[in-house]
């Protein structure tokens, strides 16, 4: 390419870097802006978007979340941002090396969760269990949060009923959430290990019939994760886009990082 080609390629990358970041920048602010909101007035929050909340987002708290995701897309568009803008080759090295980073701890998350699914489970319980045994019941936000993901997703605790032993929702009502039973108020330790021992042997109680699936009562876990599986396919197709826009973005950075040299 002529001289006069190639530096109209390397404006137009510039360019199409700086939108780009800058999509991203306002995207991460609007996390974050969310983030917090919902974590200063969660309530109101779940009362308008509270028929969206059958998501794996529930099973952690949706606020923190928000904001770490929100605060690092913020970080990644200002240093792509800037870095074109200002054709600063340390900020064009920043923004690759943060977005290398996540990359490279996405697909260790990948393997992980592909491989390790029972490792995975037990740090879930290792994290969420104490806190449904504390907030559960006391917290409003997380309690809302959880009655709907434990109606909508058919199930009960993280791992099955008994996460809600000596819980302080169990010391105040002396049973296990409605959910747990297939009922609307709480209920005993006896009905709610029915319905998890009929659903572990694969028999359903008479009582069910003649809507059986109504009875199936087992961990948002395993819920969770059966749809997962169900829906891979999308799962991996929306993994595999966001990758190719990370190695994208790293590629278009190292690009003008180099070019920025022959300058």
């Amino acid at each position: 390419l002529s001289p006069g080609a190639k530096m109209g390629c390397f404006t137009f990358i510039k360019v199409m870097m700086i939108l780009f970041n800058l999509a991203i920048f306002l995207s991460g602010g609007t996390l974050l802006g969310v983030g917090i909101w919902v974590k200063v007035d969660g309530e109101s929050f779940l009362k308008i978007f509270g028929t969206l909340s059958s998501s794996i987002l529930q099973v952690v708290n949706v606020a923190y979340l928000l904001i770490v995701i929100g605060a690092i897309l913020l970080v990644i568009g200002f240093l792509g941002c800037c870095g074109a803008q200002k054709e600063s080759k340390c900020l064009l090295m920043m923004f690759f090396s943060v977005v290398l980073i996540i990359f490279i701890a996405e697909v260790a998350a990948a393997v992980v969760a592909l491989i390790f699914t029972g490792l995975a489970e037990t740090l879930l319980t290792g994290l969420v269990t104490p806190l449904l045994k504390e907030k559960y019941g006391d917290d409003p936000a997380f309690t809302e949060i959880w009655n709907v993901t434990m109606t909508e997703v058919r199930c009960c605790g993280l791992n099955n009923y008994t996460d809600f032993n000596n819980s302080y929702f169990y010391e105040k009502h002396h049973g296990y959430p409605g959910q747990c039973c297939n009922v609307e108020e709480p209920c005993n330790g006896t009905l709610a290990a029915e319905m998890a021992v009929q659903v572990r042997l694969g028999g359903i109680p008479t009582s069910c019939h003649p809507h059986p699936c109504g009875c199936l009562v087992q961990g948002c876990f395993k819920q969770i994760l059966e749809e997962i599986r169900t829906n891979a396919g999308v799962a991996g197709g929306v993994a595999a886009g966001i990758a190719a826009l990370e190695i994208a973005a790293m590629a278009v950075s190292m690009y003008l990082y180099c070019r920025l040299d022959e300058k």
